[in-house]
């Protein structure tokens, strides 16, 4: 399935001719993305139901699937680095599609599957801060000289019933979920696209590689 079927760039001549414009506006540092892609020759992308982009370090891959997202609006997470003048750039590129893009459609860069395997960490480590509380609270309860005297005390109560009739197990269980199963760096990271790219759509993956073996690359 092929949504994306062109993409163009502008040249260097049409960069250019844009820093002439905007000659005077001395105020800033950098023009990024102008003059990244033209510096290695990319004027325009065809593509295949597959496309991959390789180079080294700073070849511009990165940089290609960002303006590429931009200028089709697709759904992204991360942060991304752009300046002033990115949307400049953004809309002096063309694209043409072969079918309207899905709404499911998205940018996924290695920073959301990092970000989402923290946040598998951060949850279980909530669970278990909540977990000790609950134990210590079970204790409380069931050893606590408590006496009702006002509606007041009825929630106080329930709770020291309730620790003096269950074990502190079955207490913590019925009170606090279970720990969401951490996997491998890699399972997670497999997991996470597996579960983003569920539906047909356009997907523009930013280093999917990392943390994934040569097998499982080979398997998204």
């Amino acid at each position: 399935m092929i949504y994306l079927s062109q993409f163009t760039f502008p040249s260097y001549d049409a960069e250019y001719a844009f820093r002439l414009g905007n000659a005077k506006r001395t105020c800033y540092n950098t023009m990024y993305p102008f003059f990244v892609l033209s510096a290695h020759g990319l004027a325009r992308l065809d593509f295949a139901p597959v496309t991959i982009f390789y180079g080294g370090n700073g070849s511009g891959k990165t940089t290609a699937l960002n303006v590429i997202a931009e200028r089709l609006n697709v759904r992204r997470g991360a942060p991304f680095n752009k300046s002033s003048f990115f949307g400049d750039y953004v809309s002096m590129c063309t694209h043409a599609l072969l079918k309207p893009l899905p709404p499911e459609s998205a940018m996924i860069a290695s920073d959301d599957v990092f970000e989402f395997m923290l946040d598998l960490r951060g949850i279980n480590e909530g669970i278990d801060a909540k977990r000790e509380e609950l134990l210590e609270e079970y204790l409380q309860n069931k050893y606590a000289q408590f006496r009702m005297t006002s509606l007041d005390d009825y929630d106080r109560l329930k709770k020291v019933c309730d620790a003096r009739s269950r074990t502190q197990s079955k207490y913590v269980k019925d009170r606090l979920s279970g720990n969401v199963r951490e996997q491998s760096n890699g399972e997670s990271a497999f997991f996470y696209f597996t579960q983003r790219m569920g539906e047909p759509a356009l997907y523009l993956l930013d280093e999917p590689e990392n943390s994934l073996s040569p097998a499982r690359q080979m398997q998204l």
